[in-house]
């Protein structure tokens, strides 16, 4: 550094308390999110939830963040398989099929009663109308708090034709398109 250069240091942050996780929740219905249902397969055959927590990285090599609570019925077999497939919801014939995902339905096997699945590149289920369907790799998990964060190189998409979408915003389904 010479002496023209103004020197910047980092400054430590106070130690804070973290926000209530009542209060995070209410923030959090305010942020709009694709409605997603996770598929994976395990030991006992196909597995899913339903999950807004799911983001892009990179396209370079194209990959997805998914978070999965380490609680989910779904969570062993992802882990143990390192295979999922994002399968984003197209619209309002979708709320019945993500609630049953979201833990209406009980029995995994009743859950993919309610849709037609095929399955691409990882065998894990694709929704064949889904909007858009992401089927990957794990890659890579981190532990935070209740989750991991699971980043997932996408090796094959499937496009079910629809030019809908289900959001969840405000603590309620919203239709797009």
């Amino acid at each position: 550094m010479t002496a023209s250069e103004p020197h910047v240091s980092a400054l430590p942050l106070p130690a804070a308390d973290a926000v209530a996780r009542d209060h995070f929740r209410a923030g959090m219905a305010k942020l709009p999110a694709a409605v997603n249902i996770i598929t994976s397969l395990g030991e006992d055959g196909r597995c899913g939830f339903t999950a807004s927590a799911v983001c892009s990285v990179t396209d370079s090599p194209p990959t997805l963040l998914v978070c999965v609570n380490r609680s989910n019925q779904s969570h062993r077999a992802i882990a143990t398989s390192q295979v999922l497939c994002v399968n984003t919801l197209a619209g309002p014939h979708h709320e019945a099929l993500s609630m049953a995902f979201a833990g209406g339905v009980k029995a995994m096997d009743e859950r993919f009663a309610g849709g037609e699945w095929t399955a691409l590149a990882t065998g894990a289920p694709v929704l064949t109308e889904a909007t858009v369907a992401f089927d990957c790799r794990v890659t890579q998990m981190s532990s935070v708090g209740t989750h991991d964060v699971m980043f997932c190189e996408v090796l094959a998409i499937h496009e079910g034709g629809s030019s809908q979408g289900l959001v969840y915003f405000g603590r309620r389904f919203h239709h797009l398109g």
